[in-house]
Formats: structure tokens, sequence, C-alpha cells
């Protein structure tokens, strides 16, 4: 979203035309900042998202949606079916991080729990998905208030475990395109920790990354120290894997097309003079394209495998490389669905509010909505800027530094978030849904 990251002096003033839609979120606006208040003193970790859940499909239920829960884990299906047309699925995220909060807000998270791995932590809506559920329900209401300006069906989902790249396939495995109406159109949005609050980034095409998480486990003969030659060193074995990682992406892919091959730890020994018998890499992988995305990963399992070969290992201690079920599919917007959006936002919130992005090496599973059915459901992931505006007039000036997402100090100006994605949400689903 680097585009975003320039003054835009027309962004903190009034919208492009105030109507009766922004006086009924602006309306509606203190009892969202009291749900949204909630939400973020009360995070859930992926996968244990029940309370969460259950809050907000009560909340679906009220409004008259047919509501299903414990879809693909704790999701949430909320269907509202109001006459003839196509079938839209807005989506929204709803697990917390294990992070310790620090932004000293009066109803900042004081959670703890414990991980999958048994670890007890702090959790922190350190990723905006409070900002996500509750703009989420700001717009149902809204859309549901508005049900004779619209026609077809809404299919509005809350979704597990993004953060471990597992929720939407868990959703699509338990039935979500055969229990319930399948969708032609699919849209989200996200936060922005690197966006103005209020300020609306499209990326047409792709617009986040393919994300792998890949396992090498180095195996080594161990001994002393003192009498290297007796032994085969996983560190020094690890190293020159570390190092022909690196060609991968300056001399094997094509320098168009992006990718990323990142060893983010290197664990090996636990004393001074011990060389230990295995060593342990973790590697993250981006890239956009299936074509790339395959290029990496055979080509990482290839480099282990040479390596291991050089330095005189027997096939039972190759290295052994494994592809974790972390994999999140890139995320493409499709540009027909784009383009109209982005039309219809710079219509509505003026032309300096509305910014074509660039895309980026994170990572989002929003994405398997589409791949499910590429060839009959358009879909776009739109961010929404949050950083205050005193906070990023300050960084302009280059007297701070922005916290990024996932930082325990991302605080964002939640309102302007809420009010704007909400705003967002409807007008793009009353053009998707629009009578003919």
């Amino acid at each position: 979203m680097r585009h975003l990251l320039y003054a835009l002096p027309l962004l903190f003033a009034s919208p492009a035309y105030a109507d009766e839609l922004s006086d009924a979120v602006a309306a509606d606006m203190p009892e969202l900042m009291e749900l949204y208040r909630h939400l973020h003193a009360n995070p859930e970790l992926s996968f244990q998202e029940e309370q969460t859940a259950a809050r907000l499909a009560a909340i679906a239920e009220e409004l008259g949606f047919e509501v299903t829960t414990g879809v693909g884990g704790h999701g949430v299906v909320a269907v509202m079916e109001n006459g003839p047309g196509p079938v839209l699925l807005m989506r929204a995220d709803m697990d917390g991080l294990p992070v310790e909060e620090q932004t000293g807000l009066d109803f900042a998270s004081q959670v703890v729990a414990t991980t999958d791995e048994g670890i007890e932590s702090r959790v922190m809506h350190a990723c905006g998905h409070d900002t996500h559920m509750t703009a989420w329900v700001g717009a149902a209401r809204q859309l549901v208030a508005r049900r004779d300006q619209w026609s077809g069906t809404l299919v509005a989902i809350l979704q597990p475990a993004e953060e471990r790249g597992a929720g939407a396939r868990m959703m699509l495995e338990d039935g979500l395109y055969e229990r319930f109406p399948k969708p032609d159109f699919a849209l989200a949005f996200h936060d922005s920790a690197s966006a103005p609050a209020g300020s609306i980034g499209v990326v047409p095409g792709f617009a986040m990354a393919n994300v792998d998480s890949v396992d090498i486990h180095v195996h080594g003969v161990g001994g002393h120290g003192a009498y290297p030659h007796t032994t085969r060193d996983p560190i020094v074995l690890g190293s020159r894997i570390v190092g022909a990682l690196q060609t991968l992406v300056s001399r094997e892919v094509d320098p168009q097309q992006p990718a990323v091959v990142t060893v983010g730890s290197f664990r090996s020994g636990s004393k001074h003079n011990i060389i230990s018998d295995q060593a342990q890499l973790l590697l993250t992988v981006r890239s956009y394209t299936d074509e790339v995305r395959e290029q990496l990963l055979s080509g990482i399992e290839r480099i282990a495998r040479a390596e291991g070969i050089v330095a005189g290992l027997p096939e039972e201690l190759m290295p052994e490389v494994t592809r974790r079920n972390e994999y999140t599919p890139a995320v493409y917007n499709t540009p027909d669905l784009t383009g109209e959006l982005m039309n219809v936002w710079r219509g509505r919130f003026g032309e300096a509010r509305v910014l074509e992005g660039e895309p980026v090496m994170g990572g989002e599973d929003f994405s398997r909505f589409w791949r499910a059915d590429r060839e009959n459901i358009q879909s776009v992931l739109f961010w929404v800027g949050g950083v205050p505006a005193d906070r990023w007039e300050a960084a302009e000036r280059g007297e701070i530094q922005l916290p990024s997402l996932h930082s325990g100090l991302w605080a964002p100006d939640a309102e302007a978030v809420v009010s704007t994605a909400t705003e967002a949400l409807v007008v793009a689903a009353m053009e998707i849904l629009a009578p003919e």
C-alpha cells in the first residue's frame, strides 16, 4: 500500500457528499463503538472464537438473518434472501493474536489464553479484526434497513482462524457453498496501519501474496567441538542451505515476478563445545502466481537435498523439507468488479480518499472464497486506512515511526475505520445487488 503513504490534503475533510446513509451510519456509531470496545477488550485466539461468534450470531438473528453457527469450527453464516438477484458473500474475520497489548487504551485487552502449542500468552486484536466485525454489523444493519433498495441474497459470514490461514478452508470444507447459497460476488475489507484514517485503498488484480511456511530439518553427526573432523556439522550445512536459498529469487525466478524466501528461524545446538546432530530452519515463502509458488517450493526441496549430498550425508540423513498446511493463496481482486466499485467509492467519498494501491507480500485467506470457483465468482478485498490524523501528520514530519499490524502498539482510529468501512460495504453491496 505504498501509494497511500503520502499526504492527502482533503482526506480529513467532509465526505464528497452527505446523505441519508451517512446520517444513519453516524447515528449508529455510538452503539457500534460500544460493540467495538467490547470486542477489542475480549479477543479470542484462532480456533477459540466461541464467545465472539455467539455474540455476533445473536445480533444477526435479531436483524432477521437465518443464522447457522459452528460452520468450519466457530464460523457463522447469516443468510438474508431478498428477492431475485445475485448472491453476495460479505465476510469478516474474528480471531485475535498472541500479542501483549501496549496501546494504553482504557479498554485494552487483559485477556490471557493458551495457544495450540500450549503456551500461555496475552491476546490482542492487533490486526484490526475487531474493526472488521464491527463494520460487518454496521453494514448488515444498514442493508436490512434498506431491503426495498436491493434485490438478491446476502450471505454475511464470520470466519474463524484467519491468522492461521485455516478458517476459510475449514468453512468451505464444511459445505459453505453446498449448504448455503453460493456467491456470485465476495466482498471484504482490511484495516491498514500504513494509510490515513478514513482512506480507502483498492488494488486491482493480485493484492496479497501466496504464503507458505516451510520447515527444513537438517540432520548431522554430532560430537565434540574440538574434533569437528569426526562430525557432520548441521550448522555448517544449514548455513550453506540458507546461502543457496537466496539464489532462488535472485537467479531462478523471473525478475518481473515478485518472490520472497525468508529464513525466519535457525535453531541448533545447546553448548559452546558441542556440535549438534540436528538443526531446524523455518521459512516463509511468498509469491503471487501458482507457477512461481511451485518453482520456489520445489527449489527449496532441491537445494536442501543437493547441499546434503555435497556434505556427504548418507540417504537416511538427508535434510527433510516439510510444507506446513497453513498455506494461504494469493488475494486476487477481479478487475471488472474492482473497477466498478472503485468508481462507486470515488463518487461517494471523493477522489482524494479512494486511491489505487500497490500489491503487498502479506497474506490473507479470503482469496479461498474466490478460488473455490474462480470462473463464476467476482471478488474484492479493499483496505481502509486506520492511522489517526495526528499520528499520520507526525509520521509525515519524521517525528515518529508508525507501528505495523500485529504490533502491540497498533491502535487505529476505530471510529474512522468502522464508519468508512460500513458505508463502503453498504454502497458496494447495493451496487452489486441493485434491482434490474
